[in-house]
Order: structure tokens, then C-alpha cells, then sequence
């Protein structure tokens, strides 16, 4: 089915409207940004404090078409066999003035939305998609991280300071996947598969859960319409984040260390998770020594087998309670992050994330020696809730989204039957998974089976009410 834009309503105007997500900056808070982009870069201004860091090559790696860039890396092999990482995230201390307009729209703000037919930037896009954006040959304001690691993968030491950089390339996920496969990878990021299979390591050893889950994503299709697509991680997605779990990691150290800072938390799973989690295993026919822990387990599975699958959908009740946790003198009583096995900090998306900009902050401060600023302190005990809310109104919409897409897709196809893979199972309900086109939904039927293969009939697909619903015809095979 071809879902058309042109007029007929069939868009995400309605959804924007519903969670009442801003069309436009007002018109001061555009001034502000225009006003500072002008600025910066002349004499007497914040220019003048930074390290020239220009003569690095760094490079971004960010999904295909993507203007807002938040890193840039540079991946380097040293004379000890370790490695050092350069890693410039953008710095909007640069252009944002505390207590000004753009200041306070961007915290009402608090993160960038992104729906199928455009975004709603944090940040006006002369800086998100312009000045402050890590774009290749711009130099650029940053906040430049220099971590080096041992020959094993293990941080050894990290520092931060403010800088100008200069991107040389622009990659995305796809073209570095491919240039590895063909063994022409970027001389910038040539030693990143080595450190980023190190990384993953030590994380599995640390016992961080990291789930494979593909992602269910809107595309525009050929003829103007909207189609849904299925993304599965591949290595780069994976050695990509280690680098910026690497950073927040380091950013969570200098905070905690220095007794101040905002950390990403998230609670160790109960006792009744992992025994629901053991429970979904032998129901699905994995094998679950008892003494490997559930980060170990799934990293040892295969990605692409249903009952894989299912058992990460049930895994996701263990990486339940994320919050925002924020301390200045005393170390809060949770200070780490279960799925991470770490204590950790966001500190490496500003563009897109109102926090991580406290987070630069705090740790440019605390890395030049210097006292935080008053303003950043001042800031930090509001910055849980306005960041709850965001998240909050982000998945609403991000579900919303592919809701509504997914009762467009099927719109004419109801009584059609599909080939799926059972995700959940609760009495006589299940959540399945049909490939094509890539959908979740709620399935009826007695006795469903997690991580089975089943035939499915779609009794429903209401796109008013964005609701699609599926029954079970038979088992395959």
C-alpha cells in the first residue's frame, strides 16, 4: 500500500497536534541563535580559548542523511599496543548564553523528536544542522575527549578540554559496514573493530545486558508514501556506541570522583526478573548454565533466531527504572547503570539531549581544574524531571508514529494471513513479530508459545485509532 502525503491528511499532522509538539522557534530565541553563530569566531569572543585542534582527522559516523552530528572520532593505535581515542563531541557552551531565551526554550524543549516527515530540534538549526554541528570541512566548536586504553580494551585515563575541530568525512553506518567488508576502511577509524570487539568484551565481562533488538523504523518509499523498514545492528552500531559508552563512562568517573555531576542510573533487575527471564529461556529452549548471568547469555546467542528474539523482548524487564540522578558533595546512594555495568554520564549528544549539556560542563570544568559554574549548579536539581517528561512524550511519540504507519500499511489487507514470530505470550494475547512488512502487534488466540513460528490472520488495521490487531491461524510446521 502506498501511503501518500500530498493533501489527503495521510500524515503526522495530527500526531504533532495531539502531543502538541512546536512548529517554529519564537522568533527572539531565532534572533539569539542567528546573533551568536555571528559572533562566534570573532576577537575578544569564546573562540579565543580553545586548543586548535584542527590538524586531526576526525570523522562522524551517523545514520545516512543525518545534519545534526554530535561526534566526531579519531581512532589511533599506540607504540604500547593500546589505543587512544579522540573523540570531539559539539559544544553549545559556544553559542548558549545562560538565562537567555534560547537557553530557556531549549530546556522547555529538552530533547529533539524525530517523526517520519521531519524533526523537532532541541535546537534552531542554524546551530543544530549548521555552526554547532560537527559537519565535514567546518571547524567547529568542541568539547574534545582524549581517553586512552590499554592493550586489553581498559580505560587508563581521560581528560576533556574545549576545542576547534575540523571533521574530514562524513560516514554513515552503512558505507563503513560495507568499506570494512571490502577492507578500504577510513585510515581514522581503521583501528575501531579491534578496540570496539575489546570494548564489547569487557562489557560482557563486566556483565552489561546488551540487547539486539533490530530497529523498527519509517522511511519515505518511492512514490511519496511511507513504508516500514527493519534495521538490524550491525558491528559498526555496536563498536560505534562502545566508543560513547566509553565516554560516559569516563565523564561518570570525573564526576564521581569530584563528589558533583548528573549520571544516567538504572536499578539492578529484582530477583523475579531474572527468574521470569530463566523461565522464558527454558520455555524457549536455551540452554541457561546457572553460573553465566543474563549479559553473558545473550551476547552467546544467535541475533536472528526467533527464540533469540523473544528471549529479548522478555530481557527488556530487566532495564527497567532508568532515571536521571544528580548529587553536588555527597555520592548518591545509586550511582551506577545495571545494563552498563558501570557508573555512566550522558555527556556525548547535546544537539539532541538537553543534559548532556550540563554533563560537558561539569566535566570540562572539573577536568581544567576549575570550580563548576553557579548556573550549571543551579540547574541540576531540575534537570530529572524536565528529562523524565521528554523521555516520556519521545516514546509516546516514537510509538505513536509507527503505530499509525503500521495501520496505514495494512489498511488493505485485513483477513490477509502473515508468517510471524511470537514475542510475548499472556493468556489469551500475544505480541508477535510479522517480517513483512516489519511489524509488532497484539495477537488473539489460546495458548500461544513465546519464540514459536505461527501463522497469523489481521482482523484489524484502524488508523484513526492507530490500532492493529492480528489472530492466531496456525502453527508452521
Amino acid at each position: 500500500m502506498v501511503v501518500r502525503t500530498d493533501g489527503s491528511g495521510v500524515d503526522f499532522t495530527r500526531i504533532r497536534t495531539e502531543f502538541g509538539l512546536p512548529a517554529q522557534f519564537p522568533g527572539p530565541v531565532l534572533a539569539e541563535a542567528e546573533r551568536a553563530v555571528a559572533e562566534f569566531g570573532q576577537p575578544g569572543t569564546r573562540r579565543d580559548d580553545r586548543v586548535d585542534a584542527t590538524d586531526l582527522p576526525l570523522v562522524t559516523i551517523d545514520p545516512a542523511g543525518a545534519k545534526d552530528l554530535d561526534q566526531a572520532m579519531l581512532v589511533e593505535r599506540r607504540a604500547d599496543g593500546g589505543f587512544r581515542v579522540h573523540y570531539a563531541i559539539a559544544d553549545l557552551g559556544a553559542f548558549l548564553t545562560p538565562g537567555g531565551a534560547l537557553d530557556a526554550e531549549v530546556r522547555r524543549r529538552g530533547q529533539t523528536l524525530y517523526l517520519p516527515d521531519g524533526n523537532v530540534p532541541l535546537h534552531p538549526t542554524v546551530l543544530s544542522e549548521g555552526a554547532a554541528s560537527l559537519l565535514p570541512d567546518q571547524v567547529c566548536p568542541a568539547a574534545l575527549w582524549t581517553i586512552d586504553c590499554a592493550a586489553d580494551g581498559e580505560a587508563t585515563g581521560a581528560h576533556v578540554r574545549r576545542a576547534l575541530v575540523r571533521s574530514v568525512a562524513r560516514l554513515d553506518y552503512g558505507c563503513v559496514q560495507r568499506s570494512m567488508a571490502d577492507g578500504v576502511m577510513h585510515p581514522s577509524i581503521t583501528d575501531l573493530p579491534a578496540l570496539g570487539r575489546l570494548r564489547r568484551e569487557r562489557a560482557v565481562a563486566r556483565g552489561a545486558v546488551e540487547l539486539q533488538l533490530p530497529d523498527q523504523e519509517v522511511e519515505p518509499d518511492a512514490d511519496g508514501g511511507w513504508q516500514l523498514v527493519l534495521r538490524p545492528r550491525t558491528e559498526v552500531d555496536a563498536w560505534n556506541a562502545e566508543i560513547s559508552l566509553l565516554t560516559g563512562m569516563a565523564a561518570a568517573r570525573l564526576m564521581l570522583d569530584a563528589g558533583i555531576g548528573v549520571l544516567r542510573t538504572l536499578p539492578a533487575p529484582d530477583n523475579g526478573a531474572v527468574k521470569w527471564l530463566r523461565r522464558s529461556a527454558r520455555s524457549l529452549g536455551i540452554p541457561w548454565p546457572k553460573s553465566m548471568d543474563p549479559g553473558e547469555l545473550i551476547a552467546r546467542l544467535d541475533p536472528n533466531q526467533p527464540e533469540t528474539l523473544a528471549l529479548h523482548m522478555d530481557a527488556t524487564r530487566l532495564l527497567r527504572g532508568a532515571a536521571y540522578t544528580v548529587f553536588d558533595g555527597v555520592e548518591p546512594e545509586l550511582s551506577g547503570h545495571a545494563g552498563i555495568a558501570a557508573p555512566y554520564a550522558h555527556v556525548t549528544a547535546p544537539l539532541r539531549r538537553l543534559v548532556d549539556r550540563f554533563g560537558a560542563e561539569i566535566c570540562l570544568a572539573l577536568s581544567a581544574d576549575k570550580p563548576v559554574p553557579d548556573w550549571v549548579r543551579a540547574a541540576l536539581p531540575e534537570l530529572p524531571d524536565l528529562m523524565a517528561g521528554t523521555d516520556a512524550l519521545a516514546n509516546k511519540v516514537d510509538k505513536a508514529c509507527l503505530d499509525q504507519v503500521e495501520a496505514w500499511v495494512l489498511g488493505n489487507r485485513i483477513g490477509q494471513e502473515f508468517d510471524a514470530i511470537v514475542l510475548r505470550a499472556d493468556g489469551r494475547l500475544a505480541e508477535v513479530f510479522v517480517a513483512e512488512p516489519p511489524v509488532i502487534s497484539k495477537c488473539a488466540g489460546d495458548g500461544i508459545p513465546e519464540g514459536e513460528s505461527i501463522r497469523v490472520r489481521l482482523t484489524e488495521a484502524d488508523a484513526d485509532r492507530r490500532k492493529v490487531t492480528f489472530e492466531r491461524v496456525e502453527r508452521i510446521g
